[in-house]
């Protein structure tokens, strides 16, 4: 589980020319954040959206979302160490839902599986594209988000893998 803070702007992948060229972007700094949790084997998709500020009750919402799902397995909600996310109130909510909550540690946002969700989805509906208004820009972030068991599930099988890159310690006992 993890937010992302969608900015309205220009978002260049390459961009080499010989001759100087105007870029089209939109003006303002308009954001649309969504709060996603992700299924590590289905790649279910639940999200919280606003344009204003991710908090503790938009987690308290979204944890709120998950448990009505009625999954039968136990849930385990991973999370980055975010103030909202661990304040009183999402995990009094977690306990009385029975979701138990694992916090990675700071500056790990590689073990995070959702975090190669927001870079797919940067990747395939903001990077080269325009948007002329805000709304279209949200509704492209949407429909994107709402193909992950669709139309871009093959992708997204092979992206998150539950394979992550270990290291050992730069320091070992002899």
């Amino acid at each position: 589980m993890d937010a992302a803070h969608f900015v309205l702007g220009a978002y260049l992948g390459w961009f080499w020319c010989f001759a100087r060229i105007v870029v089209r972007a939109p003006s303002g700094r308009q954001r649309f954040n969504v709060l996603g949790a992700l299924d590590a084997i289905s790649h279910q998709l639940v999200t919280v959206t606003n344009d204003s500020y991710i908090n503790a009750t938009s987690v308290c919402e979204l944890i709120e979302k998950i448990a009505s799902l009625g999954l039968q397995a136990p849930i385990t909600l991973v999370m980055d160490n975010a103030r909202y996310q661990r304040c009183r109130l999402v995990l009094e909510r977690a306990s009385q839902l029975g979701i138990e909550l694992l916090f990675l540690p700071p500056y790990s946002p590689n073990l995070n599986l959702i975090e190669r969700l927001w870079r797919f989805v940067r990747k395939e509906c903001l990077y080269n594209h325009y948007y002329e208004h805000f709304d279209l820009f949200k509704q492209a972030i949407t429909q994107c988000l709402a193909e992950t068991t669709g139309r871009h599930q093959a992708a997204l099988n092979r992206l998150l893998t539950l394979e992550f890159q270990t290291f050992e310690s730069a320091s070992r006992d002899r």
